[in-house]
């Protein structure tokens, strides 16, 4: 079993480049299988839940090869067969962006019912009722989800909520529908709009991403081609948060400075110095951090993958910080971890209290999924003494290299496997 290890109290300085958005790609690829031509796709982050996607796409007769690390070559043309089994995908959730990409171009899928992180419900309800708005018919039995159409048509679809999910996964699956597709109350998310520019690049015809509404023409087939994945949202934000809680000097490369607005002004407000030049943002902290309150929500709000990330920050500022959380209700489960490590934080309903400005020291702790480890690594970062983080398989979910790259800032820490 493996393990992280970080001795605390060092001051983090230097650069750092990010990599391609963990939740464009899953989308992305996935979005693949609905080429009948060859795709390259660029700027890959080399994470497991990637490489779980990919070993689930090549169980379906489909060609990919890793070019390089960061860079998957796609061929989708020899597809054998439309279902996927529950033991290729059991750890991740993206695995229903599938169901979208079968559905739409063999009008079949059968995908099993999505895995990830556990941190409250994430029904895919949604997802069926757009499905089956385009004229599919969809059964949920055994764990398993079955989508079976005729054909598609395209139909106005209204979400109850601006699930990412649904809306990526109908986009998906609308561009081979007959006629047009609306979809209403979108989400907005930079990965929403990220997919939908791929799609285009292979030929769809989606206008209106990054707006409530989607407007999706359908077409015949879609092409190959070559694209680049859009730098990720919350690796760069774990890394500014991670200068200012260590009160460091960090600057992080190949990103879109846009993306980080929300996160960017609560650090200046918590008294951190931010500074934009092209695709980089240089975060300067002396480490005397004010308290703020923080509200999660859809973007362009607080991103709810930067939560807990953030409820370790807070925990170092002085003064007392609320923390909402509107989108999953049970996110706080990385509470009782960082409570471990000297924080002072009381859960009532939906919003963190956080008592602030107590020293952090180092402790045995575990991460309940992969966001909670990226709070726990940022706690460690900033404790007195040695932390030792449990259930890395997490953080190697949506972190590359994380280790390398911290330790390049200046930290203190190290990967080590008690089996060997």
């Amino acid at each position: 079993m493996e393990y992280i290890t970080i001795n605390g109290g060092k001051r983090l300085a230097g650069q750092v480049k990010i990599g391609g958005a963990k939740n464009a790609a899953v989308a992305i690829v996935s979005a693949a299988v609905a080429s009948t031509g060859v795709c390259v796709l660029e700027n890959l982050p080399a994470i497991e839940d990637v490489k779980a996607l990919v070993g689930a796409m090549r169980n379906l007769g489909m060609d990919c090869k890793f070019i390089s690390e960061n860079t998957l070559k796609i061929d989708g043309s020899d597809i054998k067969c439309c279902a996927i089994t529950y033991e290729q995908v059991t750890e991740m959730r993206a695995s229903y962006y599938l169901l979208g990409a079968l559905l739409g171009r063999f009008k079949h899928a059968e995908v099993p019912l999505p895995g990830g992180c556990n941190f409250g419900l994430r029904p895919i309800d949604l997802h069926i009722k757009g499905f089956e708005a385009l004229g599919a018919k969809v059964n949920i039995e055994h764990g398993m989800i079955t989508a079976s159409a005729e054909k598609l048509t395209g139909a106005n679809i209204y979400l109850d909520m601006a699930s990412v999910g649904a809306t990526i996964n109908i986009m998906i699956a609308a561009v081979h529908a007959e006629g047009i597709t609306q979809i209403e109350n979108a989400a907005k998310e930079p990965h929403v709009v990220d997919t939908a520019n791929f799609l285009n690049m292979l030929g769809a015809n989606i206008k209106g991403a990054g707006t409530d509404i989607i407007r999706i023409v359908g077409v015949e087939k879609l092409n190959g081609g070559e694209y680049s994945i859009i730098p990720d949202q919350i690796e760069a934000g774990t890394y500014m948060i991670a200068g200012a809680i260590t009160g460091g000097d960090v600057t992080v490369n190949n990103i879109i400075p846009k993306h980080m607005d929300s996160l960017s002004a609560k650090l200046i407000e918590m008294g951190c110095e931010l500074t934009e030049e092209g695709d980089s943002i240089r975060v300067v902290s002396n480490g005397d951090l004010q308290a703020c309150t923080v509200k999660t929500m859809y973007y362009p709000g607080f991103p709810t993958d930067l939560h807990p990330q953030m409820s370790a920050l807070l925990s170092t500022a002085k003064g007392t910080s609320v923390l909402t959380e509107t989108i999953f209700e049970h996110r706080f489960q990385y509470v009782k971890e960082l409570l471990r490590l000297g924080a002072n934080i009381k859960v009532e309903g939906r919003a963190a209290i956080i008592e602030g400005g107590s020293p952090l020291t180092g402790a045995n702790v575990l991460a309940a999924d992969l966001r909670a480890g990226a709070a726990l690594i940022l706690a460690g970062l900033a404790a007195e003494g040695k932390t030792v983080i449990g259930n890395v398989k997490y953080l190697d979910r949506g972190y590359q290299h994380f280790e390398e790259k911290f330790s390049q800032l200046g930290a203190d820490i190290s990967r080590i496997n008690l089996d060997e």
